[in-house]
């Protein structure tokens, strides 16, 4: 089989092709978006195809690393004990990143090498982690666990995925993952962002139509109260010097979960507004004075990010939704994106073009 050729049995139905059924509801990475992808990738069309390279350097790292299950994934706060917090932290995004990256490897390339390192570090965590706890372990689980949802999801139709293992990873996704999530999904700040994303992504894993919807409607239920008029998120820059970036932090999982909801239902949450709010006015609050941090009222000196990590992730992303050309213009200079750092939603923004209006 050719290294641009997948087997058939890879092929999920299209959510969005008339007169089809939806079969399962699609994810993170919809059919269309990973044939989009492949063709650019053989036709070696920038910036994908140095996207790809870089995205199976990764790949094949993996092959030299070994995993990090915990039975009991244990996160004390971070201002509490920032050393332990980091440390066991590490542990799940480590191998949630090789997880992902190895099963997005399969998917474009057709090697099945690569389905079987990713279920090395899924297997990992089904096998051996049966709770979280402490302070932080709900959020840094709910945050950094979505790789590993989305390398399943990926890998939902190979062969290879032996019926007892995928079942046990299914029951970890319920039992384990989405109790997380589900835990922290009510909560007013960007804890209940991620919660609600690793909600809605392990419903379209686990085909539980009811908890799309519940998720949607969680969603839309507080945007007004998390976005004001001028675009600022009252939640988020209340922290001090990482006003910005918890800004950033908040609007990541939303715009993820906006997405996953497309993909699953065709409902589209990007163009939501209320009089004057919008996600689109946050988003250009956070890109101008993410340039601009010495205008940040809410505290001197912020912390700021940049194109190659946060939040050019995130301007990456959606820069193909609105097609708005700061952001366009921001992230360029630092193609290809790779976001392979302590949370997972826009993790492989140039390679994987995210775009409402159909891939052709």
């Amino acid at each position: 089989m050719g290294a641009n050729r997948l087997p058939r049995s890879y092929y999920t139905v299209d959510n969005h092709a008339a007169g089809k059924e939806k079969i399962h509801p699609e994810g993170m990475h919809p059919k269309a978006q990973l044939e989009f992808v492949r063709q650019k990738v053989k036709n070696r069309e920038q910036p994908y195809y140095n996207a790809y390279n870089q995205l199976i350097a990764y790949a094949d790292s993996a092959f030299q690393h070994t995993t990090h299950g915990l039975a009991d994934f244990n996160v004390p706060g971070f201002y509490v004990d920032a050393i332990g917090h980091r440390k066991n932290s590490l542990s799940l995004q480590s191998d949630a990143f090789d997880a992902y990256a190895c099963a997005l490897a399969c998917r474009l390339s057709g090697k099945k090498k690569y389905a079987k390192e990713a279920l090395r570090f899924l297997q990992a965590w089904a096998d051996t982690n049966t709770k979280y706890s402490n302070a932080d372990g709900p959020l840094v689980m709910s945050y950094s666990g979505t790789a590993m949802v989305i390398a399943a999801d990926l890998l939902g139709d190979y062969k290879g995925w032996e019926t007892a293992p995928r079942k046990k990873f299914a029951t970890w996704v319920k039992d384990v993952y989405r109790k997380s999530a589900n835990e922290i999904r009510n909560r007013k700040n960007n804890w209940a962002d991620w919660g609600r994303l690793g909600s809605i992504l392990s419903a379209a894993y686990l085909n539980d139509t009811t908890e799309i919807k519940e998720n949607i409607r969680l969603i839309k239920s507080d945007l007004a109260e998390k976005i004001e008029e001028d675009g600022h998120m009252p939640h988020e820059t209340v922290r001090g010097a990482n006003g910005i970036w918890y800004t950033y932090f908040s609007l990541t999982p939303m715009t993820a979960s906006f997405w996953v909801a497309y993909n699953a239902t065709g409902e589209n949450l990007f163009t939501w507004h209320e009089g004057d709010r919008s996600i689109k006015k946050a988003l250009d609050y956070l890109y101008y004075y993410n340039l601009h941090p010495n205008e940040w009222k809410w505290f001197k000196n912020p912390n700021q990010g940049s194109p190659d990590k946060w939040p050019g992730n995130l301007f990456e992303a959606v820069s193909g939704i609105y097609n708005e050309p700061g952001f366009e213009s921001y992230t360029t200079p630092a193609r290809p994106i790779i976001y392979n750092l302590h949370h997972f939603a826009w993790t492989f923004p140039t390679l994987m073009k995210v775009q409402l209006s159909g891939y052709k």
